[in-house]
């Protein structure tokens, strides 16, 4: 972990390694640091905030399991969570019901959420879409179109290429480009 500062001021591979070793406090760290931005991912997503937050209970409880097999790509895990968050959506919209496997596999109930969390769970979803949405408007145009093709829609790069008339290494380094001002931008969050 970081010298100055303990787990608060750890980079996301060292709170995932920890994670992994079972240390309680490195995944309260981590889980306040990205939950604002899954939960506006998953509100977004579904405009429902009791799914968001049954999503957002599953995404977590999967990072725990997933921990050990993160591979470092940045200074922040947020794609990857992000990632994780849209695996676990796209299955419960195939299932027609919010999955539950990596919850139950370590054992934790379903929380019946009230009207007050209900209220939180909007309120972090808000505080996590203004800055991620703020940083990627605020990507070159080129770039933020590269970006969202490749990693949102999931297209390939030849795709991407062909639907804007250039190579499929112009759009690398587009998406390689914005993916490193929303990590340095994230980084800045912190």
């Amino acid at each position: 972990m970081a010298q100055s500062g303990g787990v608060h001021r750890a980079e996301d591979a060292e709170l995932l390694a920890a994670i992994a070793a079972r240390r309680e406090a490195a995944f309260g760290v981590f889980y306040r640091r990205h939950l604002p931005r899954v939960l506006a991912y998953l509100m977004r997503e579904t405009a429902d905030r009791e799914a968001s937050a049954d999503l957002a209970a599953e995404t977590f409880a999967a990072v725990m399991l997933a921990s050990r097999s993160y591979r470092r790509q940045g200074d922040s895990a947020a794609p990857w969570v992000i990632g994780i968050a849209r695996n676990l959506l796209g299955s419960s919209r195939r299932r027609g019901r919010v999955e539950d496997r990596a919850r139950r596999r370590l054992g934790y109930e379903p929380v019946l959420l009230e009207d007050p969390d209900l209220e939180r769970v909007a309120t972090l979803a808000d505080a996590g879409s203004s800055g991620l949405e703020t940083m990627l408007a605020a990507l070159p145009a080129a770039e933020r179109e590269a970006l969202v093709a490749h990693v949102v829609d999931e297209r390939g790069y030849a795709e991407i290429a062909a639907a804007l008339s250039c190579s499929p290494m112009v759009i690398r380094k587009r998406v390689s480009r914005g993916l490193a001002r929303l990590r340095a931008g994230l980084g800045e969050r912190r």
